[in-house]
């Protein structure tokens, strides 16, 4: 849900909120956030990532540190009696998270960006060998510069 939403033609906007030096929420964590309420687990949602266990469960610890209230709330044991789920803090701040996300899209996606969106190319130029990128590296390379 967070990568489509943040992401307009070639503008991508990353919304990331700090607590002291560390992100307490941020688009990666949001994710996890969505795929442990899915998932029914740390481990089940930061497989469905490509993270593991151990990442997933130190960015839960990190969200759940970072905030007045935790986000993530586990029970121990196995089968149906274990797992994680989200509190409705959690559910709450994940929905506004996800809103100011939107809304810095729409905000974004104006006038200024299209005047840069019409002077982009939609991919880099292969590189041309002999350029001048060549000419300052061979220079750079060169035995009498010591290089």
């Amino acid at each position: 849900m967070g990568q489509a939403m943040s992401r307009i033609g070639p503008l991508k906007l990353k919304v990331m909120l700090f607590c002291g030096d560390v992100t307490a929420m941020g688009p990666g964590k949001a994710d996890l956030l969505e795929a442990i309420e899915r998932e029914g687990s740390i481990s089940g949602g930061g497989r469905t990532l490509g993270m593991s266990y151990r990442r997933a469960w130190s960015l839960v610890d990190i969200m759940n540190r970072c905030w007045k209230e935790p986000l993530v709330k586990t029970s121990v044991g196995g089968g149906a009696r274990g797992g994680a789920q989200l509190t409705p803090f959690a559910r709450n701040l994940l929905r506004a998270y996800r809103d100011l996300e939107g809304q810095l899209m729409q905000s974004a996606a104006g006038a200024a960006f299209y005047e840069f969106e019409s002077e982009l190319l939609a991919s880099p130029r292969p590189h041309a060998p002999g350029g001048e990128l060549d000419a300052v590296n061979e220079t750079r390379r060169s035995p009498a510069r010591g290089g």
